[in-house]
């Protein structure tokens, strides 16, 4: 039988972990056997550059964090050995870097999470880290916005040169 200082300690790490997760705009649950040390560390760093945080935590912690949280909904992402990764900041940036981290490594999957508040499944997820970054989007509707003014301007100097030929020239005597 567990201890009862065995047993506050785990209660006071699973607080500490609904605290973080109240907070969180995402909470990722990932699969991570067969990952190695270096492969960990720089997914570690990558994560810490996009300001989010991985950790490895028992699936018992973890599923009574997220029930305190009143997520309910991924008890069957919670088998196996799990990662958790959290951000407080942004969603998509560290979904981007999971989902690129898991093209370049098999056996190193999502399992679900919560994308600001809303369960989510392993396929909404990497539907989410598909898309273009917000970034991309402002180029994109700036190269279209400029695009379509160019054109404009364009069109009002061909309006300008055929006006210009249609008038009549005035004979000087």
């Amino acid at each position: 039988m567990a201890s009862e200082k065995s047993i506050n300690l785990k209660k006071e790490e699973v607080s500490k972990l609904a605290e973080k997760m109240k907070d969180a705009k995402l909470v990722l649950l990932t699969d991570y056997r067969g990952i190695d040390v270096e492969n960990v560390t720089n997914l570690r760093t990558e994560l810490r550059n996009v300001k989010a945080e991985y950790k490895v935590i028992k699936n018992n912690i973890t599923k009574r964090a997220l029930n305190e949280c009143k997520l309910e909904g991924l008890d069957e992402a919670l088998v196996g050995p799990t990662a958790v990764i959290i951000s407080e900041e942004d969603y998509l940036d560290p979904i981007k870097a999971i989902y690129n981290f898991t093209k370049n490594n098999d056996y190193y999957k999502i399992k679900g999470g919560v994308v600001e508040g809303k369960i989510m499944t392993a396929e909404e997820i990497i539907t989410l880290a598909k898309l273009p970054s917000k970034q991309d989007l402002i180029s994109m509707l700036a190269g279209g916005l400029l695009a379509t003014i160019s054109k404009f301007a364009v069109a009002l100097d061909q309006v300008r040169i055929q006006k210009e030929s249609e008038k009549p020239v005035t004979e000087e005597a």
